[in-house]
C-alpha cells in the first residue's frame, strides 16, 4: 500500500478492489456512456483550439462535475453537435 495516503483513501481503494461498487445508472444512461467511450478512443484527427482562461477554467470545472477529462467533454460536445443533438444559439 502507498505510504502517503490517509485512512479514508485506503478505505476507498480497498472498496474499489473488493468490487463492492454498483452502478446506479439505468440502461439508457449506460448506453449513452458506452457510446461516449467508443467515440472517445476512435481518434483519427487532433485539433488545437485557443480558449480564454475563463472559458478553459469553466470547461475544466464542468468536466470535473461530469466526472470526465475535459478533452473527453469537448469531444462529446462536438460529437453531439455533429449528430444534431445540440444546436448553436447564435
Amino acid at each position: 500500500m502507498i505510504d502517503f495516503i490517509d485512512e479514508e483513501e485506503k478505505e476507498i481503494i480497498e472498496s474499489l478492489n473488493s468490487d463492492s461498487w454498483i452502478s446506479d445508472f439505468d440502461d439508457d444512461i449506460k448506453k449513452i456512456y458506452e457510446e461516449y467511450s467508443i467515440n472517445t478512443f476512435d481518434f483519427k484527427n487532433k485539433i488545437e483550439v485557443n480558449l480564454t482562461d475563463k472559458d478553459f477554467s469553466n470547461l475544466r470545472l464542468k468536466a470535473i462535475e461530469a466526472g470526465v477529462p475535459y478533452q473527453s467533454l469537448i469531444a462529446m460536445l462536438i460529437h453531439k453537435y455533429n449528430e444534431g443533438k445540440i444546436r448553436l444559439n447564435i
